[in-house]
């Protein structure tokens, strides 16, 4: 039977939880695969696993679990091997790749900062900023809506006037927060999120991050800032060579 593997620890800290249960309907239990000073934490596979809500949250509790105590690499949901000899093999092979990795995470925490224009209020502020903009609006009300070219004209100026704002604003969030977190790691674009960001923040520090997001927010009342965490450092375990990644799956996006 295939592996599934949800993360990588020290050997000497993989301790799990009684009758800690991972994915699968029912649910399949955890255990331990160690290989020198690592060690993989893993089920069997449940086959045609898909990314319902009670398996990624079941993928989350047990990295929770596991990590409570100390350092876990986590790896991505759907992360599957051939069998268990193919994680201790990989393990083997990448020590002290995972062993590095580990240092660096211990103690650490990942927050996503995802941001987006409150429409209404971008506009505003789009308005009072560019007097091009501004001065165009104006002239079209006079002359009672303006010609169909003119209106026109000012809808294409206030999308490209958007689209710089939203570039300026993306800037910022990473300006305003980069200072007090370890490391960042910049996520895919997608539609809908002006900046999408994840932050290694020492556990220690966590209350600062968090002061400095409510900054942000009153800062910038025109942004929409969604805040989660804190998570397992899922966009800095940085895969050794020829590792896949494994399958990149958000609760928000889960099947029912």
């Amino acid at each position: 039977m295939s592996t599934y593997v949800y993360g990588i620890t020290a050997a000497s800290h993989a301790t799990l939880p009684e009758d800690l249960a991972g994915v699968g309907n029912p649910a399949l239990p955890v255990r331990v695969l160690k290989e020198g000073d690592l060690a993989a934490v893993v089920s069997d596979a449940p086959e045609g696993l898909r990314p319902k809500r009670r398996d990624l949250l079941a993928h989350q509790n047990v990295l929770s679990e596991v990590g409570a105590d100390g350092c876990i690499l986590p790896m991505r949901f759907g992360s599957v091997a051939p069998d268990d000899g193919t994680v201790t093999g990989v393990l083997a092979e990448r020590q002290e790749h995972y062993k590095e990795r580990l240092r660096t995470l211990d103690g650490k925490v990942e927050y996503n900062v995802k941001a987006t224009h409150d429409e209404e209020a971008v506009l505003h502020r789009v308005m009072s900023d560019n007097p091009q903009v501004r001065a165009m609006a104006e002239a079209n009300r006079q002359a009672g809506g303006g010609s169909y070219d003119d209106r026109l004209r000012l809808g294409e100026m206030v999308v490209a006037a958007v689209k710089v704002r939203e570039g300026e604003d993306a800037a910022e969030v990473q300006r305003v927060l980069e200072p007090v977190a370890d490391a960042i790691s910049v996520g895919p674009e997608s539609s809908g999120w002006l900046a999408n960001v994840s932050f290694l923040v020492e556990r220690d520090a966590a209350a600062s991050f968090l002061e400095a997001v409510d900054q942000l927010r009153k800062d910038h009342p025109h942004l929409e800032v969604r805040l989660n965490g804190p998570l397992p450092p899922y966009s800095f375990v940085e895969p050794g060579p020829g590792e896949p990644a494994g399958t990149t799956v958000g609760i928000d996006h889960a099947e029912e």
